[in-house]
């Protein structure tokens, strides 16, 4: 049966790849997105047109509008929503802190409260691996403390998770706070690393290089990650957190690496000190994705990479 699913930040680099896969699947998906300049709006608009050709709806809102976020809601009338939206980045939090938390806590609250008022039962939440900051032992598991975090972004997150969590114990809202571990893949942000590298390299440009290079993410390609969120509109839950990850740790050096080999090219390194706010790892315990959610990883780095420069070489060249 059909169901009805608001993703909010429906236009955005996972957001239009879930509302594809839910339309695939016999959903009706409804995306609220406002377009926030963080980067270029044509970008999310080419990424949705299919979509909307497809009679997938589209509400334009800002998290901050209550008004706005309630009357949404009200019209959408979704069984299940995905929040995705969110001001997204370590270092351009450490610059607007206050904006951070108003759309990251502020907005998640206003979507949780049209959500309860609607008569929403289910609330998935896009939360983050950041929450864990930098003392957090690898693999890294859901029970881990996450009072330490090392950016506002990332203290914006945990605050979410914290809000949402209060929404399940209050009024019985199922909850599923997702973190996720930088995810990658065609139609990828344009100020993420392996987007930004592949993009310079591409024109003979120097890429950032933090550090010496020996910082290591745990990379999750967007299939898999879409398949996570996807399990987490369906299978029974009341409160549960989830770490999606790859569950493999790649270093700067070998990332890019990689980046030379598919591109087939020399990377050119413009070297500096490793940057505030950043974490020297990340790395994904996902048994607990895999017990609740069926959740196994598919493609690994060297796969997902590969796949990601046939995009950028394709129609990724003109995608910025």
């Amino acid at each position: 049966m059909s169901r009805r699913i608001l993703v909010t930040g429906g236009a955005g680099f996972i957001g239009s790849h879930l509302v594809s896969k839910l339309l695939a699947q016999g959903d009706t998906p409804v995306i609220l997105d406002n377009f926030d300049p963080f980067y270029p709006e044509r970008i999310k608009r080419r990424a949705i047109g299919p979509l909307l050709a497809q009679g997938v709806r589209l509400i334009e809102c800002d998290l901050r509008d209550d008004r706005g976020m309630r009357k949404a809601f009200a019209d959408a009338k979704p069984e299940i929503v995905v929040h995705l939206a969110a001001r997204a980045g370590v270092r351009p939090s450490l610059e607007d802190p206050g904006g951070y938390m108003d759309t990251n806590v502020r907005g998640t609250a206003h979507a949780l409260e049209s959500a309860r008022l609607a008569g929403t039962r289910r609330f998935v939440l896009g939360s983050s691996s950041s929450v864990y900051g930098a003392f957090a032992k690898p693999p890294f598991r859901e029970d881990a403390r996450i009072d330490s975090p090392q950016s506002p972004y990332a203290a914006s997150k945990v605050a979410s998770e914290v809000i949402a969590r209060t929404y399940h114990n209050l009024y019985g809202l199922e909850i599923a706070s997702l973190r996720f571990f930088t995810v990658y893949g065609p139609r990828q942000r344009p100020d993420l690393a392996i987007h930004k590298f592949a993009r310079r390299m591409l024109a003979g440009q120097s890429i950032p290089f933090f550090g010496e290079g020996d910082t290591r993410r745990d990379y999750t390609y967007i299939d898999d990650i879409i398949a996570g969120v996807t399990a987490a509109t369906s299978v029974p839950l009341q409160h549960e957190i989830v770490n999606l990850g790859g569950s493999a740790t790649t270093t700067l050096k070998e990332l890019v690496e990689l980046l030379e080999q598919n591109l087939g090219m020399q990377a050119k390194l413009d070297r500096q000190p490793l940057q505030p706010g950043d974490v020297p790892l990340t790395n994904a315990d996902v048994a607990y994705a895999k017990k609740l959610l069926g959740y196994e990883p598919k493609t690994p780095i060297r796969q997902g990479i590969a796949k990601f420069c046939e995009w950028i070489r394709g129609e990724g060249q003109d995608w910025v």
